[in-house]
């Protein structure tokens, strides 16, 4: 069963950094003034310390409060070429899939999963950009080296759905190189993907955010189209 909602709020430490605007030494090129955001790779934001500040710019591939039923707040994911993240934010934003964004926030751990942690004024769009197409791998490699980023898996359910209202329902599937959760949120009352179609030892196909729910890994899908059932 899920825990509380209280359970996944991040809980993460504030860093203040500056930028000195000078003049690179013999570059002829200036330094950022000291208020404007310097943008870093998604992989190089991940790498830091818990409480860091850092700033991104990635294409959104969740749309925000998707994952609201299980997470309680109105976040998003985005990812650029190096890797993906989850943006957790307690309001919510008009931002759509294939939006180009740039955010600012605080590194954290929300249930292990690594998130940044943001305020809708701290998150700007940059327009829209190319479609996003997501990482096929194998169940088995749902783990820690992909959790951010859009993923498609395969397999045959190995188990009867799960109800885990109010937080959504859990799937298993396994391709043979090791079983994974499929964690199906609930949008407007319905969980995102056709749950009760799904039968034991039926193959399908599945695609969403690979994501991390305190020791367990998964995907996460976002709207009815994430599921292919054969």
């Amino acid at each position: 069963m899920r825990k509380a909602v209280s359970t996944r709020s991040l809980v993460s430490i504030a860093i203040t950094t500056c930028v000195l605007a000078t003049t690179a030494c013999g570059s002829g090129e200036e330094s950022p003034a000291p208020d404007e955001e310097v943008a870093v790779a998604i992989a190089e934001a991940r790498a830091l310390a818990e409480g860091s500040t850092a700033t991104v710019d990635g294409v959104v591939t969740v749309a925000p409060g998707t994952f609201n039923s299980a997470t309680g707040e109105q976040g998003f994911a985005l990812q650029d070429d190096t890797g993906g993240i989850y943006v957790s934010l307690p309001d919510a934003l008009d931002l759509g899939l294939d939006t180009r964004v740039r955010v600012t926030g605080t590194l954290g751990q929300t249930a292990q999963q690594t998130v940044l942690n943001a305020k809708a004024a701290s998150v700007t769009a940059l327009g829209e950009a190319g479609s996003v197409g997501p990482k096929d791998v194998t169940t088995g490699e749902v783990g820690e080296p992909v959790e951010g980023l859009l993923v498609r898996v395969g397999g045959r359910v190995t188990k009867d759905v799960e109800d885990d209202q109010p937080y959504g329902f859990k799937v298993y599937i396994d391709d043979g190189s090791g079983e994974i959760q499929v964690f199906v949120h609930i949008v407007d009352g319905q969980p995102v993907i056709d749950t009760a179609s799904l039968n034991v030892d039926q193959d399908i196909t599945v695609t969403g955010l690979a994501a991390q729910y305190e020791a367990t890994y998964e995907v996460a899908p976002r709207s009815a189209g994430d599921l292919v059932a054969q």
